[in-house]
């Protein structure tokens, strides 16, 4: 077996930008909507009390990668983060590994970059100001990818001041506020945990768009079904979406139908239309794709062959 690259949390970060991790999710969507790319559907595996593990393959650009993530809600009490995992990149042609790569840092990155590539392809025209509810690891990486996507000022809302202050001091003009100041603004990130939700029907305002990024599994939500069947619906995947994501309870109780719902990758191939009018709220459901995962693991592995980052490698 070939000696195997290990690219660590840090390693991945230093290797792909905040810039580059939203075109290079973008570029996916398209490529799995056009057939390029293939994608099994995610598996779960649950460990109760503690949690869930996830497994995530995809395929594309003769790269095949296999994501092994969990999250563990209640880690943070033992000192350890609620997602952690590994991703291992193959050749595809000859199924020998190529890389082992974090997940965690992998992850950030493709949840920050989705939200960037969905509110260019559904808010209005001149949306600029955003909302991040959830000033965690993926909160503040939501925001950098919205930053680098040309988006700000914002406000950062969170249950914990001095998180929202700290994601709020690393851009100009961002300040900490409370959720309704975060929902006034022209484009909202949800990053909470969906444990309870955080947008309401009244908090709606025409020409809203909302990225809803936490309700990545069952029984979770960040929004109340009546703000959900109110919105002009999009997501990154119905199956996904419909069974684990925000749209669940709309669609276990029949207000959410997959006619009314656009897959974000329809809309970035011209497929479908984005919003209807710019008095519209849109929502986009994230439930988390493994082409996302896959196009940020091949972003880094590049980063790395170009001798852009440096790795330890390991003899399997």
């Amino acid at each position: 077996m070939p000696s195997v690259p290990v690219l660590s949390h840090d390693a991945v970060l230093r290797a792909v930008t905040p810039g580059e991790a939203v075109d290079r999710t973008a570029d996916a969507f398209v490529r799995h909507h056009e057939g390029a790319w293939s994608m099994p559907p995610k598996t779960y595996l649950q460990s109760p009390p503690h949690g869930d593990f996830r497994a995530m393959p995809a395929l594309g650009d003769g790269f095949a990668m296999l994501k092994w993530i969990s999250s563990f809600p209640d880690n943070p009490q033992h000192g350890l983060a609620t997602v952690q995992g590994v991703v291992v990149l193959s050749d595809a042609s000859t199924s020998v590994p190529l890389a082992l790569v974090d997940a965690r840092a992998v992850t950030a990155l493709r949840t920050g970059a989705v939200a960037a590539v969905a509110t260019r392809a559904l808010a209005p025209a001149g949306a600029r100001t955003v909302g991040i509810i959830g000033a965690g690891l993926h909160g503040r990486w939501t925001a950098r990818c919205m930053a680098a996507a040309g988006y700000g000022p914002g406000v950062a809302a969170d249950r914990r001041a001095e998180a929202a202050e700290e994601l709020a001091a690393e851009f100009d003009g961002w300040r900490a506020g409370s959720r309704e100041e975060a929902l006034e603004q022209d484009v909202v990130c949800c990053v909470t945990s969906g444990g309870a939700p955080v947008v309401h029907l009244r908090d709606l305002h025409p020409g809203l768009h909302l990225n809803m990024l936490g309700a990545d599994g069952p029984g979770k939500a960040e929004a109340t079904v009546r703000a959900v069947g109110a919105s002009h619906l999009f997501c990154d995947e119905w199956a996904q979406a419909s069974h684990g994501g925000e749209l669940t309870a709309a669609v276990e109780e029949g207000v959410v139908t997959r006619d009314v719902v656009t897959d974000l990758g329809a809309v970035l191939t011209g497929a479908e239309p984005g919003r209807a009018a710019d008095t519209d709220v849109t929502m986009f459901d994230s439930t988390g794709l493994a082409i996302q995962d896959l196009a940020i693991a091949i972003a880094a592995f590049r980063a790395w062959e170009a001798g852009k980052v440096e790795a330890p490698s390991v003899e399997l």
